[in-house]
């Protein structure tokens, strides 16, 4: 008996014991909080009490090489819905006024259910006029639905520039996940081209409003009557190289057909013109972009969103031969008294190549003239293959050029090594013929051709070419920072750059191939070039410069599927040529012309 007193005596010590630590305990850690750790809990609480609201910065602009604009923003309405607030009964209304299919804000709901239900989110952008108007009547009774004025890209210049400036659209979420120390759900980034290249200066630095809300995150007011909110920070202004006349006669010409083009400053690298052809309206991607025009870009067999200027490699056909004859020249291997008789074709290895003529004797100035192959035959044979391959790669061949903007293909420059895999150590050197008139498996890109034309126009020395100069400082000075790129030099003798520059001169404005061509306004000179293709019609090139005696544009042609580079080619790099050296003297003609029919239709007599 005495035993089982004493165990309930020790049970009751212990439980009391145990209550009055635990009592003891949490009275210990309340001071703690109230007393020691007091300004951290204030804090968190501040925290949960306010929240930060976003505000998206005004994206930069694009200006172009005389300081107009091409790219600007424009404000544009954008739908949210707050689901906290929202009836989905409302759903099928919406839906209709905003035309858009059935279960189209559901499913854009059930994307975004991981955030907070009081966080607004967007349904479509880009709103039109008709819905907006709607909207704003109708707004009492569609409750948790509110409009927004956000920027969409706009294009003044009336460039279309689709695979140069590029797009923007609203992030996805495997992006997302990678840029989410930025980003949040529905933000915009730049998707292609320029917008892309350059984003982080683009996008400029957010901004945030804080406002306080209650236990359920509900807004309640400003916090501190926004004496704490950090204004956004506009994403800088881009300056490009561009030059909006001579990038609209490329368009303008390229429209119908596939091809690129490309015109350079020689001296600095600068792009003039960049385009791709087909293209596509940027228009229709300024913020939400229709599944109809979408769809129509995906089935065409042309393929609209393929860049032509860096990810098209094409046998450069003729064009290649003033590169072999600056290499022949530089190693020493000819002069310009030496000569090959031209009969109409020659044989090499057994194979006979044929020449489009019979030239008689030409050296290498009218061989370039004449674009005799059987010149360039016998050539590249005195060159070499090792040394056919290094220069190649010289110029610029087989390597990426490392243009500012987007991917592109390095194309393919063979090599002995390649052909030893291939055929084995006793590979058929009658290849080589085939090369050393830019056929065979040599393949070039658009903007390799623009570059090598520049590095021929400047006697060897360049820059990276880009698109874009540099940029506008943010603050009142709006000063410009320029961008630096790598200097290109080839380290040859600029007495061996005006012989083949002869040869091109005489192309245009001699008995050359690329007569037709000849400006009134400007001396322009250049190297017609027409490629094999095993799929269809030639290909056609140009690649030429102006004026000849102190060149300011360099430009490369090519237009696929089109025939001789003299008919299809040539013609197209004259117009931007003229675009850029002749503005005045051809805006002069066009009001000459215009007063002329302007006259005629008065029926006033017009001399002739």
């Amino acid at each position: 008996m005495k035993t089982d007193n004493f165990l309930s005596l020790t049970r009751v010590s212990v439980a009391y014991f145990v209550v009055i630590a635990s009592v003891a305990l949490l009275g210990f850690r309340l001071i703690e909080m109230q007393l020691i750790e007091h300004e951290a809990y204030n804090e968190k609480a501040a925290n949960n009490a306010i929240k930060g609201i976003e505000q998206i910065p005004l994206r930069g602009v694009f200006y172009d090489r005389n300081m107009n604009v091409l790219v600007s923003n424009i404000p544009a309405y954008t739908v949210r819905i707050t689901p906290a607030d929202y009836d989905t009964s409302l759903n099928k209304l919406l839906e209709a006024v905003l035309d858009v299919d059935p279960g189209y804000i559901n499913k854009i709901l059930n994307n975004n259910r991981t955030y907070s239900k009081f966080v607004p989110i967007r349904v479509k952008r880009g709103i039109e006029f008709p819905a907006v108007s709607w909207l704003e009547e109708n707004s009492a009774n569609l409750p948790g639905v509110d409009l927004i004025v956000e920027m969409q890209r706009g294009y003044p210049a009336g460039v279309r520039g689709s695979h140069m400036f590029g797009y923007t659209k609203e992030i996805s979420p495997t992006l997302l996940e990678k840029e989410k120390e930025y980003y949040k759900p529905g933000d915009m980034i730049g998707y292609s081209g320029i917008e892309k290249a350059y984003e982080k200066i683009l996008r400029g630095k957010k901004g945030y409003t804080y406002v306080l809300v209650d236990s359920r995150r509900k807004e309640i007011g400003r916090f501190k009557n926004g004496a704490e909110d950090v204004a956004s920070v506009k994403g800088n202004d881009l300056v490009l190289g561009i030059d909006p006349d001579v990038q609209k006669v490329a368009e303008a010409e390229l429209f119908g057909k596939r091809g690129a083009a490309v015109a350079i400053v020689p001296k600095t690298g600068e792009i003039l013109a960049y385009a791709s052809a087909p293209d596509y309206d940027l228009n229709e991607f300024s913020y939400s972009t229709s599944k109809e025009y979408l769809q129509k870009l995906y089935a065409d067999p042309d393929h609209p969103f393929f860049n032509r200027v860096n990810s098209s490699p094409k046998p450069p056909g003729s064009t290649f031969k003033v590169m072999e004859s600056i290499a022949a020249l530089d190693m020493g291997v000819i002069n310009t008294d030496y000569t090959v008789v031209c009969r109409g074709g020659q044989v090499f290895g057994g194979r006979f190549f044929k020449c489009d003529a019979t030239h008689g004797s030409l050296n290498v100035v009218h061989a370039i003239e004449h674009s005799c192959d059987v010149f360039y035959y016998n050539l590249i044979y005195k060159i070499g293959m090792e040394k056919w391959t290094e220069y190649s790669k010289r110029f610029g061949f087989g390597q990426n050029t490392h243009i500012d903007i987007g991917e592109e293909s390095p194309g393919f420059i063979p090599t002995e090594a390649h052909y030893e895999k291939i055929y084995g150590e006793n590979w058929p050197r009658s290849i080589m013929a085939s090369l050393g008139i830019g056929q065979g498996e040599v393949n070039v890109t658009p903007i390799q051709l623009a570059q090598y034309c520049a590095l021929i126009a400047n006697d060897g020395v360049t820059y990276t070419p880009h698109l874009v100069k540099g940029y506008l400082s943010n603050d009142s000075s709006r000063k410009f920072i320029p961008f630096s790129y790598k200097e290109i030099n080839l380290g040859i003798r600029k007495e061996i750059f005006e012989i083949a520059k002869e040869g091109m001169f005489l192309v245009v404005n001699g008995n050359g191939t690329a007569v037709a061509s000849k400006s009134q306004y400007v001396q322009i000179a250049g190297k017609t070039g027409t490629a094999q293709n095993p799929h269809g019609k030639d290909h056609a090139l140009f690649i030429g410069y102006a004026p000849a005696d102190n060149p300011q544009i360099a430009v490369a042609i090519v237009i696929e599927n089109a025939g001789f580079g003299a008919t299809w080619a040539a013609p197209i790099a004259k117009k931007m040529i003229e675009a850029y050296l002749a503005k005045d003297k051809l805006k002069e003609l066009e009001n000459n012309s215009a007063n002329k029919t302007d006259k005629k239709n008065k029926g006033i007599a017009v001399a002739h």
